[in-house]
Formats: C-alpha cells, structure tokens, sequence
C-alpha cells in the first residue's frame, strides 16, 4: 500500500491539492453570492401603526422614533408655516407604549383637545393637533410587514456549503498530518463547524431571522482556522475556545439588544466599567511590540481594548438615541475623547484610529452637521501631528509608507515580504506547505491578508474583504428601516470599525496605508479580537428587520391589497414649489 501510494499518489498531489483549492475558492465565492443575495434581495420595513388625516391620508410609522415636523428629514413632514421643523416626536417603546413629545415647548401640542407640553402617553384613535392641523393615531400590536415577501435563499444550504468549504480547507493539511498536528487542526475545523451548527440550531430555537450574518462571520474565521492551522497548529485550541466565547457574547447581546429599555439602562455601568478598564490598562498594562495594550492574569493575556469596542458602541448609540438632547451629545463626545486619549497613552494608534472614525460615525448620524464633522477631524488632525512630533518611532512610520521597497531588510520588511507573497500565490495558492510568509513577524495578525493570498490565492482573500463589506453594506442598508434610532446608530457605528479596521489591516499590509498593527475581523489570530467581532455582529444583527424564512416561502393573497398612499397636506401643495411657500429649509 505505501508503494501504491508512493509511486501514483505522491506525483498528482500537489495537483489534487491545487485543485481543492480551486474548488474551495470557488464555493467560497458561491456562499458569498448566496449570502449577500438573502442580505440585499428586497428591502422589508415594518410598519408599526399609521396616522391619519380628516381628509383620509394615512402615513405610516415605521419606526419606534418618528418626527413630525417641517425639517426635510422628517418621517411625517408637514408643509405648513405653523408647523415647526420638529414639532413632536412619536415614540414607542418595547413593551408597545407610545408617547408623543413636544419638541416645540412653545406651542406644544393638542392631545384630544387639550394643550400638552410635555410627553403624554397615546391611546387608539387620539387626536393630535399641532400647528392647527389634526392627526389621529392608530397603532398595531404586532408589526405589519410592507412590500412583497422576497423568497431568499436557504441558511441550511448555505451552511452545509460552508460545511463543504470547511472540509476542503481541512484537507489542505491531511499531507502534512503528523502525529502531533492531527488532533489540533482536526479539532479546530470539525469543532467550528460544529458550532457553526449549533448556533443555527439556537437561532431556529429563538425564531431569529435568517442566518447569513452569522455564516460570513463563519467563513472568514474558517479562513482564519486556516492560517492558524499553517502557524501554529496548537494554537487552534485557544481559538476555538474564542469563537465559542465569541458566540455567547453574541447571544447575550442579542438578547439584551432586543430589550431596548434594559439596553439603554446599562449605557451608564458599561461607560463606567471602560473607562475603568483603559484606565487600569494605561497604568498596569504590558508592552508587547510597542503598543502597552495587554493584561496578563496567569497564562491569560488579552486587549481590555478590544472589549471596549462593545461598550463604547452601546453607550454612544444608548446616549444618542434620544434625539434632540444636547447634553447627550456632549457625553458622548467627552467619552469618546477619553477613550481614544488612553489609547494613544497605550501607543494603540491603530485602534485609537478606529474608535475615533467609529465616534465620527455616530456623531454624523445624530447630528447630520458635516461642519462639525470637518472641525472634530482637523482638531483630531492636529493631535495626530504632536504625536507624531513627541513619537519619533510612530512617525518611521509614515517614512517606510509607499517606499517599501527601499527599506527591504529594515523598517519595510514586512510589507515588502506580504507583497511578494501575495504575487507569488497567485488565483489560488501556493498551499500552506510551500508558504513562506507565515515565518514572517506578525503574519497571522498584521500581514494575514498577505497570507491567505499566498496560501489560498488572491480570490479567496478578495472574498474575505468582500465579506466584510458586505457585512458593513447591510448595517447601512437596513438603518434606514430600524424600529429604533439606537439601533440604526449600534449596527452603523459597529459597521464603521469592522470595515474601517478591514482596510487598514489590508491596504496597511500591501503600503497603500501606514502598517498599524490593527487585526483583520474574524481572520485575524487572537482571542481579544474574536469576541470583540462577534460582539459588533449583534449589533448589525439587531437592526435586521427582515420576515422569518418561514413566511418569505408564500406570498399574501391576491385579494389583499395595500391601499394606496394618499396625497395629503402634509406631502405638499400640489403645483407649487414648497421652498417658494416657506423659503429654504435648513438642514440639521
């Protein structure tokens, strides 16, 4: 039998090895296609009531927050002079209770008659008045879903793709199985994808909507298992044991998520408990590679960093998500603040960076006002320069960035290195056995980019970084259907650090960018960085207001019919511009 197998197999297997690489890159790209066909086909809103005018024109509510107002970004815009730019607020929180709150504390409202300037509590058929035109309100208990159901392709085939692609990987190593790397690549692979399974078994239990987030996040860590599976083999004990970590912090956030009330409660305890974690990471914190962003407890060692990711998301998108709150505003930016100056104090540039564009993120969807934007990045601008005045090391940085190739054996041997690699490997791989850039400083961190193309071929690393700007796509796809606003605001500022941290691990490791140390979500090796993109996950998970597969199968019935919107007061006056009735409007 080893003769056999010497003399017929061994010649045609680095062929059959290429060729399941082939075939790995190419299901990968199918799931991907499958995934992001379930993510974008069609566009589900719910409506969650309506209101109407005495003329018979209804609109209706499609968020737990609607603004009624003159203002352009109103959800029921009223073109009348009386009516303010936001007059009032109807709100709606998760036990079904609706308010409605006067913004304009002048004029207030007319709650069945009688003026309210303050939050009243709203009852079927009540009548609101305000700048002399009268609303009456009419809620749904249970969201009404708009549109055509869109039939969206199964999770359960695309897991058992997955599962496919997954085995495939597997057997990249099977040539290289030793008796000290059998059990641990085996484990890691069998194992994820056991929890693969098992997860969509407690989703199915919890009647969660589809599963397509949750099996790109599997595959581009199916990728990373591989990379770890070609450094480290024993090392993937550690990272199974993150990803199932990870998967219960994403659970319990889901949970939590879909319980706005407690959500926004903790806002304060998780605030106070990051700061407390910086601020014990700045002054107990171990170096590692220049960046004082480690805390070792016994064999453990993890980035508080990365875990403050999830505070600092709840608590900006918890702060800001009661709109027209000064004060809110002025919190989360003071926070902000805070966490990105222990950061630099940690020498953690690169994800001081990504909280910083995720603050922008959320600063922007509060406020609509670019010219703070503008402002708080050149002041930000101005910090970077004394860093790098007071940093020397930091700014070598900036002197390798796109002069690589003129510092190969010093300050630019590692994305020298990664480039060629990436060259070298081709559309689909040179193999783990043949790769070089794994022995390279930081490969299966900073560089793991590079290294999925040398290994797996550039398509399944294009695949990788497309996975995750699908993932972003999605989160600001659906915000603009989010029951909440604090949803709408969580699933966007999550999105802005995953694919902000994407680009910078990626375009920093082939010198389109400075080279930042920041990991590439999911992929990347490290335990820290695993929870924290499970983390963020359910944060795009909880703006997902999509039908349950169950329900996409069959359409409504023909006889059913959605009235037609009807032109009413609040829509205009026909034939005549509405700037040139209440002149420009400001945008805010």
């Amino acid at each position: 039998m080893t003769a056999f197998l010497q003399q017929y197999i061994s010649p045609a297997l680095p062929v059959i090895l290429w060729l399941f690489r082939g075939v790995t890159a190419g299901l990968a790209v199918w799931l991907l296609v499958r995934c992001c066909k379930s993510l974008f086909r069609g566009r589900d809103r719910e409506s969650w009531g309506f209101v109407t005018l005495s003329n018979g024109a209804r609109y209706e509510l499609y968020h737990w927050e609607n603004v009624i107002g003159r203002a352009r970004r109103a959800d029921i815009r009223g073109n009348f002079p009386s009516v303010s730019r936001t007059h009032a607020i109807l709100q709606r929180d998760d036990g079904g209770i609706w308010r409605v709150d006067p913004i304009n504390r002048s004029s207030g409202v007319l709650l069945n008659g009688k003026r309210t300037l303050v939050p009243a509590s709203l009852n079927p058929g009540d009548s609101i008045a305000l700048g002399g035109v009268e609303l009456f309100f009419f809620p749904s208990e249970q969201p009404q879903h708009t549109g055509q159901p869109k039939k969206r392709p199964s999770p359960v085939g695309s897991l058992w793709l997955l599962t496919f692609i997954q085995l495939l990987l597997w057997g990249q190593f099977a040539p290289g199985f030793g008796a000290e790397n059998i059990y641990p690549v085996s484990a890691g692979f069998f194992g994820l994808c056991g929890l693969g399974w098992a997860l969509y078994g407690v989703s199915r239990r919890l009647h969660r909507r589809q599963f397509d987030l949750e099996t790109l996040a599997l595959l581009l860590a199916t990728v990373g298992f591989a990379i770890t599976a070609a450094w480290d083999p024993g090392a993937l004990y550690k990272q199974l044991a993150a990803v199932a970590l990870g998967m219960g912090i994403y659970c319990v956030l889901v949970w939590l998520l879909g319980r706005l009330q407690l959500a926004v409660k903790l806002r304060w305890p998780a605030a106070g408990l990051a700061a407390a974690l910086l601020a014990f990471n700045v002054v107990m914190g171990e170096r590692i590679f220049g960046a004082k962003n480690w805390i070792s407890v016994g064999p453990i060692s993890f980035q508080p960093s990365e875990l403050v990711k999830l505070a600092f998301v709840l608590a900006g998108a918890a702060t800001l998500d009661r709109l027209f709150a000064k004060r809110n505003l002025i919190f989360t930016v003071l926070f902000s603040a805070y966490c990105v100056g222990c950061l630099a104090l940690m020498s953690d540039f690169g994800t001081a960076l990504v909280f910083f564009v995720a603050f922008l993120c959320i600063a922007f969807l509060r406020t609509g006002d670019l010219a703070s934007i503008v402002m708080m990045t050149a002041a930000a601008g101005f910090a970077g320069g004394l860093v790098l005045h007071f940093k020397p090391y930091v700014a070598q940085r900036f002197t390798v960035w796109r002069h690589a190739w003129e510092f190969t054996q010093t300050t630019g041997y590692q994305q020298s290195r990664t480039m060629s690699a990436a060259a070298s490997g081709g559309l689909f791989g040179t193999g783990p056995e043949d790769a070089w850039l794994k022995y390279v400083g930081a490969a299966n961190t900073d560089l793991v980019f590079g290294v999925v193309s040398e290994e797996f071929g550039l398509l399944l690393a294009l695949v990788c970084v497309t996975a995750v700007m699908a993932l972003a796509a999605f989160a600001l796809r659906a915000g603009d259907s989010a029951r909440s606003s604090f949803y709408a605001i969580a699933a966007c500022g999550a999105a802005s650090m995953l694919i902000f941290q994407t680009s910078l691990n990626v375009l920093g490791a082939v010198d389109i960018l400075p080279l930042t140390g920041v990991t590439f979500p999911f992929v990347s090796m490290g335990g820290s960085s695993m929870l924290s993109c499970w983390g963020l996950l359910a944060y795009l998970k909880a703006v997902d207001v999509r039908r349950p597969p169950e329900k996409e199968i069959s359409p409504p019935p023909k006889s059913e019919k959605t009235p037609e919107r009807q032109e009413g007061f609040f829509d205009g006056i026909p034939g005549v511009p509405v700037d040139e009735i209440f002149g420009k409007e400001e945008r805010s």
